[in-house]
């Protein structure tokens, strides 16, 4: 018997579950989680996760047709990074057309409005697993010094790279996206030497010409307010583990 697989398709409002059969072989729709927020929505997947008894998590990571990875991958990844800190081990899988995949399939099954809306989540999900299944599935033989350096890996995804004002490309580790009155800003600190600073900077995430990029941020007081909401999360990371 196979350890089974938690597969997450992460969206603003619903994160979709599925899981693997005991042999690895077929998905299953779980359950479609509405969002209450990061610490909420994380606690369920953990105890969906123990009730199937796994640490291991698939997570859909949504990406542009050329490859680039926008707000909704940077919010699949701080969900997976708040895994990876309760233990879990985490991998992504590319879900382009995924969702859309799932639509169709509920189209064609005559669902109404209401029913597609409940499902397509967890559809997407399932869709997410059996795919990865299909490819060869979670190598059973992957030993711990595998599994570090997945992780390690995994760190290397949440480099962000930048040009300064003098062209020059300067790499960050990604922080946190935070969601501030209805925007999105990115925290972001800048690496030197091989380490992260201390220093964090507040982008805002804004789409020019159908594609999303940084916007610095002049206004203090907003700045401050987004560092404020950053904090706010961080304290209530500490708490549950205390």
């Amino acid at each position: 018997m196979k350890k089974r697989v938690l597969a997450l398709d992460v969206g603003d409002r619903r994160t979709g579950v599925a899981v693997s059969d005991d042999l690895g072989i077929t998905a299953q729709g779980v359950e479609t989680i509405e969002t209450r927020g990061l610490e909420r929505d994380v606690a369920r997947v953990k105890e969906i996760a123990d009730s199937y008894q796994t640490n291991r998590i698939l997570i859909g990571l949504p990406r542009h047709l050329d490859n680039r990875e926008g707000i909704q991958a940077e919010r699949s990844r701080t969900f997976g990074n708040r895994l990876t800190d309760m233990g879990f081990i985490i991998r992504y899988e590319d879900e382009r057309l995924t969702t859309a995949m799932a639509h169709r399939a509920l189209l064609e099954g005559d669902a109404s409005r209401k029913k597609r809306k409940q499902v397509v989540d967890t559809i997407a999900a399932q869709l997410i697993l059996q795919g990865f299944l299909d490819a060869g599935g979670w190598p059973e033989e992957q030993k711990n010094e595998e599994d570090k350096h997945m992780e390690g890996a995994m760190e290397r995804d949440n480099i962000v790279e930048l040009y300064d004002e003098d062209d020059n490309l300067v790499q960050f580790e990604h922080v946190m996206t935070v969601d501030y009155e209805g925007a999105n800003y990115v925290l972001l600190a800048p690496i030197e030497d091989g380490e992260e600073s201390d220093e964090v900077i507040i982008l805002r995430i804004e789409e020019q010409d159908g594609e999303e990029v940084y916007a610095s941020i002049e206004d203090e007081a907003l700045i401050n307010a987004v560092f404020s909401k950053y904090l706010e999360y961080v304290e209530a990371e500490e708490d549950e583990e205390n």
